[in-house]
């Protein structure tokens, strides 16, 4: 069981990476500053998953030296405010975006 547990931390761990990478590179090719930070609250969030998966993964893989603990510790709650900070950012840019697009829709009725 503990051994699913780890593989499945080290999967969701790529998966996180790949997601970061991948949103990282969108966000800097996209031109309009909205779409820039909903993909780059979407990086965040994925960066905060993946360094709580890395403390659950520490956890799991090593003995806990005070060291170990700190560490552990200093990555979930760095991950869990990455978390924190891209959800709040997202729903900023999300809203923000719907405002513009109504205003948009509302200046092409007029």
């Amino acid at each position: 069981m503990v051994l699913f547990i780890k593989y499945l931390l080290f999967i969701l761990l790529v998966i996180f990476v790949i997601g970061a990478a991948v949103y990282s590179l969108s966000s800097r090719r996209a031109l309009n500053p909205q779409d820039k930070g909903l993909k780059r609250s979407v990086m965040n969030v994925m960066l905060g998953c993946m360094l709580v998966t890395l403390s659950l993964i520490s956890m799991f893989l090593f003995r806990g030296s005070t060291i170990n603990i700190i560490v552990e510790a200093a990555f979930l709650l760095i991950g869990v405010f990455n978390i924190f900070s891209g959800i709040r950012s997202y729903s900023y840019y999300s809203r923000s975006r719907s405002r513009s697009r109504s205003q948009e829709q509302h200046q092409s009725k007029a």
